[in-house]
């Protein structure tokens, strides 16, 4: 672009106005919770300690009044100072929390330092209840309001960060793919501005099956962002602004209230692996080497093995019902061994119990034509051949339950990509083959994203985004959030 471009294009748009920007009415809602909350720790904790033995007598309560409106006033003033109520935290669920409880560590030592600098005797009984109490309080309060945020979401009646895409229509449909497969995360492509010039395109471009709206050269960074109301803007392709125009787009958006996001159209790497380091004065991205190999391989084997020991221990009363209910419906078989292919491409056998008639490998050649799915797997939603049993066992996934021998045996992991099946595994090109590089799991992303109702591309790309970023960190997120699936039984067929 040339300056003149610049100058044209980049014009400032106005001040995001209060009704439009949610963000700021979830962070004025905990500005006026948190005292709330913790005046009400306060008092519960002041009225816990003086009914115990040996606590704060009523001699010292005006005393232990005025600690607490001094720790009060400390919290909160330590609270804005780690950024707990920055805007940009109310996508950015997990980083809210985690800055929470910064917060409350550096309240801890605060007090501290300063009751050994004053030589107060404090309560130690009143510290913990206080801070306890305040902790739960806050972490609970936010969780609370985290789930009516995802509730308004779910119903499409707001709650999102509405994006304007600066950049081609490729990164466009995939950053809102990953929008919708990361519903949590609160992002959606309401606009495309195109600065190309070889872009042409009408008044609204078609995105995954909904139209957004379009804007080429023709239109300004104003006209684009007040015209489909956003309140982001996320840069893909920086190389059509130039570094002049990246420049003036962040000049142009300063004060206004609206965020702006460059993507490095780096797909499916998670954040922990990528860093950006400062080389010559030019802010480099660094990606680290996926953790294949190492420690890490041998702490998931570990963990792997621990909770396949406690999931057969925990589990055997109602693995036992299950067996017994599968053969008093029909008299077959309890176990269905299906040959799957897994690290390396070695086959194994994975157990499961049976959840369909016996000879249902013979119908499903007469289904074929009616799968609700074009990929390799077959799908249906009213499968004919599933059991009245294991119809109730597919729901909530208890058929899975004997794959915790496979993770016991090393042929399968708790987490991991799907197992595929042999003749599956023929058809894959273009990278796929990658998703055999670790253990197959019982669970994984897929699981978590929408079960069956995802279709073949995005279960394809959430393997992958499993198998470039695992860690055992991740793992325990992932077998944390399929608890909730399960119990939610979404996409469950």
């Amino acid at each position: 672009m040339s300056p003149d471009e610049v100058a044209r294009l980049m014009d400032r748009p106005p001040l995001l106005a209060p009704a439009q920007d949610w963000r700021a009415a979830y962070v004025s809602a905990r500005k006026v919770m948190d005292p709330l909350l913790l005046l009400a720790t306060a008092a519960i904790t002041l009225t816990v300690v003086r009914r115990l033995p040996d606590s704060v007598g009523p001699g010292h309560s005006t005393t232990y009044v005025g600690v607490s409106a001094l720790v009060i006033a400390s919290w909160l003033l330590i609270q804005s100072v780690v950024g707990v109520y920055e805007r940009k935290l109310v996508v950015e669920g997990f980083e809210e929390y985690h800055r929470v409880v910064r917060a409350v560590i550096a309240t801890v030592a605060t007090v501290a330092v300063a009751a050994a600098a004053s030589a107060s005797s404090l309560s130690r009984l009143y510290l913990l209840l206080f801070f306890g109490i305040g902790a739960t309080l806050l972490l609970g309060s936010r969780k609370l309001a985290r789930r009516r945020l995802a509730r308004i979401r779910h119903a499409s009646a707001g709650g999102f960060n509405r994006v304007l895409v600066i950049g081609g229509a490729r990164s466009a449909r995939m950053l809102e793919r990953a929008f919708r497969i990361h519903d949590r995360e609160g992002y959606r492509v309401v606009g495309v501005w195109w600065p190309d010039p070889k872009a042409h395109y009408g008044p609204e471009f078609d995105i995954l099956g909904s139209p957004v709206a379009s804007y080429d050269r023709s239109h300004t960074l104003a006209q684009a962002v007040t015209g489909c109301r956003a309140d982001a803007v996320i840069v893909t392709d920086t190389e059509l602004l130039g570094n002049e125009g990246l420049k003036a787009l962040g000049w142009a958006l300063e004060g206004t209230g609206i965020d702006l996001l460059v993507s490095p159209n780096v797909v499916d790497v998670a954040g922990p692996r990528i860093h950006v380091r400062p080389v010559a004065n030019l802010p480099l991205i660094h990606l680290d080497e996926p953790q294949y190999e190492g420690a890490s391989r041998v702490g998931k084997a570990l963990l792997d093995r621990v909770l396949a020991i406690l999931g057969l221990l925990l589990a055997s009363p109602v693995m036992l019902a299950i067996a017994v209910a599968i053969k008093l419906d029909d008299r077959g078989p309890v176990f269905y061994r299906s040959q799957r292919v897994g690290v390396g491409g070695q086959v194994f056998g994975m157990l499961k119990f049976r959840t369909m008639v016996v000879d249902a490998e013979r119908i499903k050649a007469e289904l074929t034509s009616d799968s609700d799915d074009a990929s390799p797997l077959f799908k249906m939603r009213e499968d004919p051949r599933i059991t009245r049993v294991g119809r109730f066992l597919r729901r909530y996934s208890l058929d899975e339950l004997p794959q915790l021998v496979n993770v016991l045996l090393g042929t399968m992991s708790v987490v991991g990509p799907r197992p595929p099946l042999p003749q599956e595994v023929e058809t894959w090109e273009g990278g796929v083959e990658r998703r055999l590089l670790v253990k197959q799991g019982m669970t994984g992303l897929w699981q978590v994203s929408g079960r069956s109702d995802l279709d073949w591309e995005d279960a394809v790309r959430l393997d992958l985004d499993y198998v470039e970023n695992w860690s055992i960190t991740r793992d325990l997120q992932i077998i944390w959030r399929t608890v909730r699936a399960v119990l939610s039984s979404d996409g469950a067929y």
